[in-house]
């Protein structure tokens, strides 16, 4: 087939770790871990004088520096994305840091490939990174290493990106971290299957067994044990509950010293710089969509525009969900992997399987450059199996924002994808109002109970009997909290009052 010269094509992927334990551990830097996942993507591609031929880097945020409030206890890179480019020999015009989200690696080959496919580009090198692990192991140490660096060099960073992803309402529920609002969403999707806690629960464990079996050969892995669906579900004091109904295992695990990088340029300047043709792998579909906003989802157990952005990604590469071969969907809690295998008909059993790093609980995945890793993976297989389609599902957010990726070394022409118009689709769609100041009856429509230092707070997301709108509120209520952690309580009745300070449920 003959391509047009800007085709863009994947050439290079790297993969780094290191494990407390390990006998040779460096205590690796973030710039390090990248600078070594970028330097063995450039290996990879076999060409020569690829770096130097560099145009464009983007990075993606580490998990010490995406919060409002996030510090970084050992020091950071005043320029992130520069500091990588230098160890690896690399002069970039352009460099990116990419905004808050499990989306972004996925989101960032989809951007570049399109400007390479537009001739505005000819190399680029996506990296991320994340050592929360070491950070956590010096964090009390009195002789702990400096990662501060500065550089010079212009850098185009986008922002955290976070300002959709929270609102005063959210914050003074309690919504501010990942284990609780998703924990929300999961009880939500429970209520559609007609299950009990004890019997979904089950179902999430035999959801993240297989992935944990993954992880347990994956070098690269954070934590690399084969788990039973027993091990995951039974609550004991190594496997505490986290925010109903996730104990531990079923959780994204953060500690992790990880740093993945994806290499892309055009058909020509890899015949250029004489990258061999079976490294070459083509983005054959591709997508990004945005959910609505959290508390105005008609469905809080689902978000169709994730499913909607692999439907598009599908169509781009012109084939169906069972030309797939490789799935790795992204897996910081059953909920997202559930969402897409409701939304395309894949069960969950699937003899395919849907991860091919381990998943987020036993992979790891701090940050937002989990999906780097699965793309490398996917990568790496596609090499494998000339002709196959491998996807990957990247999740930000709190079933926020979903990118996709469909690669194969099947040749194809760059073709761009709908996501703008299916965008303004989403957009449009029916919204549940909400109501801030509830005063009255209502029901439960969902919730979750957090432990803070074994101080339990129940969150309900319920419906006002008045008018159906939807609300949020809190209790400490030991009654109705007992009922929330041993009942189902799902369309139960409570009373909610409205504070300056928030609103509270009672029986």
């Amino acid at each position: 087939m003959k391509l047009d010269p800007r085709t863009p094509v994947v050439v290079g992927v790297g993969q780094t770790a290191e494990r407390i334990t390990d006998p040779g551990y460096r205590a690796m830097s973030p710039v390090e871990l990248a600078a070594a996942a970028a330097q063995a993507a450039l290996d990879d591609s076999a060409g020569v004088g690829v770096a130097g031929a560099i145009d464009t880097i983007a990075a993606l945020r580490q998990f010490e520096i995406s919060g409002p409030v996030a510090t970084a206890p050992l020091g950071r890179s005043n320029n992130y994305p520069r500091s990588v480019a230098k160890r690896i020999g690399a002069e970039p015009g352009r460099a990116i840091l990419e905004i808050v989200g499990g989306q972004g690696p996925q989101k960032l080959i989809t951007e570049l490939a399109g400007e390479i496919a537009a001739g505005r580009s000819e190399v680029a090198l996506i990296f991320g990174s994340d050592a929360t692990s070491t950070l956590r192991h010096f964090a009390q140490a009195t002789d702990k290493p400096d990662f501060t660096e500065t550089i010079e060099g212009d850098l185009e960073d986008r922002g955290q990106g976070i300002d959709y992803l929270v609102s005063r309402n959210t914050v003074i529920h309690g919504l501010i971290d990942a284990p609780t609002q998703y924990a929300l969403l999961e009880n939500a999707r429970r209520s559609g299957t007609g299950l009990g806690p004890a019997e979904y629960l089950r179902r999430m464990g035999e959801l993240f067994a297989p992935f944990s079996k993954v992880a347990a050969n994956n070098p690269f892995a954070a934590a690399p044990v084969e788990r039973t669906v027993d091990e995951l579900i039974t609550v004991t004091g190594r496997n505490r509950m986290i925010s109903d109904p996730y104990p531990r295992l079923m959780v994204a695990r953060d500690q992790v010293n990880q740093g993945a990088a994806a290499l892309l340029m055009s058909v020509a300047t890899a015949r250029r710089l004489g990258v061999p043709d079976e490294k070459w792998v083509y983005l054959r579909g591709h997508a990004d969509l945005q959910e609505q906003d959290l508390l105005e989802r008609p469905d809080l157990g689902h978000a169709p525009s994730a499913a909607l952005a692999v439907r598009e990604a599908l169509d781009v590469a012109g084939i169906s969900a069972d030309d797939i071969a490789t799935f790795d969907l992204y897996s910081c809690f059953p909920v997202p992997v559930f969402n897409i295998c409701d939304g395309l008909s894949i069960a969950p059993d699937d003899p395919r399987g849907l991860t091919l790093t381990g998943g987020l609980p036993f992979f790891g995945g701090a940050g937002n450059n989990y999906s780097m890793h699965a793309v490398a993976e996917t990568v790496a297989r596609m090499r494998s199996a000339p002709g196959e389609f491998g996807l990957v599902g990247a999740n930000g957010g709190i079933l926020s924002k979903y990118s996709v990726g469909v690669y194969s070394t099947e040749p194809a022409p760059w073709r761009p994808n709908r996501s703008a118009q299916l965008q303004a689709q989403v957009d449009g769609g029916p919204t549940v109002p909400v109501t801030e100041h509830p005063d009255g009856p209502g029901t439960i429509e969902t919730y979750t109970v957090r432990r803070d230092n074994g101080r339990r707070t129940g969150i309900i997301i319920g419906r006002l009997d008045s008018d159906a709108s939807r609300f949020i509120a809190t209790t400490e209520d030991e009654g109705l909290i007992a009922r929330l952690t041993d009942e189902d309580p799902l369309g139960t009745a409570v009373q909610v009052r409205s504070f300056d300070y928030g609103n509270r449920c009672s029986p």
